[in-house]
C-alpha cells in the first residue's frame, strides 16, 4: 500500500480515506469523529446558498487538522424553523427527514470504529438536531450537538450585533472562508418584523439573560417569503474577513479543547455511555454496560 498522505491517514474527510485506513484510524489514533451539518438556504443577494454548509465545512476542517478527530462527510440539506419554509433558494427537509439522516450517518460511521462525535452546524436546525442527539443517546451512541455561534457566544466581543441572517457575522466568515463566492458588492441590510418584544428572545450567539428564551422556543417571526425583501436579517456591510478570522479562530480553539477532553478522558475503543441499544426506546430498561463500566454505567480505572 502506497505511504498514507498524512502519515495515519490520507485525509481528514472519512470519504476521502480507503475503508481501512478510516477502521484503523480510529482503532489506533483517534476515534473521534466531528459531523459538520449545514443547510441549502438563500442568504441575500450577496452571499451563496450553500453558505451554512461552507461553514461548517470550513470550521470542521480547521478543527479536524489541529485536533486530529475525523470529519464525516457534510450533508447539504438540514431541517429549517417554520418562517424559512417557502422561501425562494432554500431546499428545507422536514424534521422527520433530517433526524433520521443524522441517525443514520452516526450508526453507519461507529461501524468503522469511531465511538464519541461532535456534530457541528452552522445552520438554525437545532429542533431536529437535539431529537438526533437523544435519540442516537438511547441507542448507546455518545453524541455532542453543537451551533457553531451558540457554541462560540461572541456576545458582540468581535461583531457589532448580534447574529442573525446572511449579516455581518456569516458574512465575515465567508469572506474568510470562501470569499470567491461572496459579492459584497451587492450586500444591503435587511430585516423583519418581529411578533414580540426582543427582551423576549435570546438572539443567536447571546448570552442569556433572566426572562430569555431561546429563538428557537416560539414562533416568532413571520413567513421569510412574505415579511423580508432582500432575504437579509441584519446588516452584512459591517462584516469584514478580519471579524470573520477571528470568529474562526475563537471558536475552533473551543471546538479544540473539546475534543482534547474528550480524548484524554476516554480512549480510542471506548465508549463513553458504555452499551449499545439497538432497539432503542423499547429496551432502554434492559442496558447492559460493557467491560469497560460497571454495572453502574462508570468508567473502570485501568
Amino acid at each position: 500500500m502506497a505511504e498514507l498522505k498524512m502519515g495515519n491517514r490520507d485525509s481528514v474527510w472519512f470519504h476521502n480515506n480507503a475503508a481501512d485506513v478510516n477502521v484503523a484510524y480510529a482503532k489506533d489514533v483517534c476515534d473521534v469523529a466531528i459531523l459538520p451539518i449545514g443547510a441549502i438556504e438563500q442568504h441575500g443577494p450577496h452571499c451563496p446558498c450553500a453558505s451554512d454548509t461552507y461553514n461548517a465545512i470550513g470550521l470542521a476542517e480547521i478543527i479536524a487538522e489541529r485536533s486530529g478527530a475525523m470529519l464525516l462527510p457534510c450533508p447539504m440539506y438540514g431541517s429549517h424553523p417554520h418562517h424559512h419554509w417557502g422561501m425562494a433558494g432554500t431546499i428545507p427537509l422536514k424534521y422527520e427527514t433530517h433526524i433520521a439522516l443524522l441517525e443514520d450517518i452516526i450508526r453507519g460511521a461507529a461501524v468503522a470504529g469511531f465511538n464519541k462525535f461532535i456534530i457541528l452546524s452552522a445552520h438554525g436546525q437545532v429542533s431536529s438536531m437535539i431529537v438526533a442527539v437523544h435519540k442516537l443517546g438511547i441507542e448507546g451512541y455518545f453524541t455532542i450537538g453543537s451551533t457553531w455561534y451558540d457554541f462560540l457566544r461572541d456576545n458582540k466581543k468581535i461583531l457589532e450585533d448580534y447574529m442573525w441572517h446572511a449579516d455581518e457575522a456569516e458574512t465575515s466568515l465567508a469572506l474568510h472562508l470562501y470569499p470567491e463566492w461572496v459579492d459584497m458588492d451587492k450586500a444591503v441590510a435587511g430585516g423583519g418584523t418581529p411578533l414580540m418584544d426582543g427582551k423576549w428572545k435570546i438572539a443567536p450567539g447571546q448570552a442569556a439573560e433572566p426572562g430569555m428564551l431561546y429563538h428557537f422556543e416560539g414562533t416568532w417571526a413571520l413567513p421569510e417569503k412574505d415579511d423580508l425583501d432582500t432575504g437579509v436579517i441584519g446588516d452584512p456591510t459591517k462584516a469584514t474577513k478580519e471579524k470573520g478570522e477571528m470568529i474562526t479562530e475563537a471558536c475552533v480553539s473551543y471546538y479544540i479543547e473539546l475534543v482534547e477532553e474528550i480524548r484524554a478522558k476516554y480512549e480510542n475503543g471506548v465508549n463513553p455511555l458504555g452499551f449499545r441499544n439497538p432497539n432503542g426506546y423499547a429496551t432502554a430498561h434492559e442496558i447492559k454496560y460493557d467491560e469497560q463500566h460497571d454495572s453502574k454505567g462508570q468508567l473502570l480505572k485501568k
